[in-house]
């Protein structure tokens, strides 16, 4: 039986590229969506088409009923649970400046952007222990799709860094208490990716990479951040867990 992988917010994006690439690998992929329906059949096909095994789920992460019904229909379908990817996120509603912040955005943005992902990696946790313990999966990973927003101060997108950034923390919990379990966590760190999160500033950057933003002067891809992700998941690291993994750049490196 295949390995299955849940990659949430993978109808667009980072988290297309991530499913389509753990399918790639031999992973029986579910794809998660919350209301880019089309997207998310398009990424079906796609999979399909090089002759993937995968599914499609809608569900909003932000919301208690549908985590859980997302994590049912995983197992209902498939019987085990290998891999999550907590890629799903939003940006600042409104990009407003911290002084103009407020806290129905505030709240929007943590419920999916780190409770979410929080208490979707707790359930997912709860199955892979039971299935470790019976021998029905060899090991279980869970990987947090942050941003270099962790450690980058935007004051017009406060909500949504100070969540990035608590998303270090909430990785290296995670590794603490799971590695007796067989589980191991990362976290990685996406620095300028092309993507519809980033198209409406493509100009602001095009100019900053080409004024040396970054070492690695152009765009992240998808395919980037894709492989980072399936090279954690894979035995390449066994002995690591709780690390953070940058795919930016080299934007992290502070120089004079």
């Amino acid at each position: 039986m295949k390995a299955v992988a849940l990659v949430t917010g993978s109808s667009r994006g980072i988290g297309r590229a991530i499913a389509v690439e753990l399918a790639r690998q031999g992973y029986a992929v579910v794809v998660n969506f919350f209301r880019s329906t089309e997207a998310a059949r398009e990424v079906v096909a796609e999979i399909e088409s090089q002759g993937g095994v995968v599914i499609r789920v809608q569900a909003s992460v932000a919301s208690e009923p549908d985590r859980r019904r997302l994590i049912d229909e995983t197992l209902s379908h498939f019987g085990r649970l290998d891999l999550l990817v907590n890629n799903a996120g939003i940006t600042s509603p409104g990009r407003s400046d911290l002084l103009e912040a407020t806290e129905e955005a505030w709240d929007t943005v943590f419920a999916t952007n780190l409770k979410g992902p929080f208490f979707l990696a707790q359930l997912a946790a709860r199955d892979m222990i039971e299935r470790i313990r019976d021998g029905q999966i060899p090991r279980g990973t869970i990987v947090n799709v942050s941003s270099v927003s962790a450690y980058a101060v935007s004051t017009n997108r406060v909500d949504y860094c100070i969540a990035k950034a608590a998303m270090e923390m909430m990785t290296w919990q995670l590794a603490t208490r799971l590695a007796e379990e067989g589980i191991r966590v990362y976290e990685i760190c996406p620095g300028i990716i092309a993507s519809d999160m980033t198209a409406p500033v493509r100009e602001k950057y095009d100019k900053l990479i080409a004024e040396g933003l970054t070492p690695i002067r152009r765009w992240g891809e998808g395919i980037d951040v894709a492989r980072a992700v399936a090279a954690v998941a894979s035995d390449a690291f066994s002995f690591s867990t709780g690390e953070r993994i940058n795919v930016d750049g080299g934007f992290h490196i502070r120089r004079l």
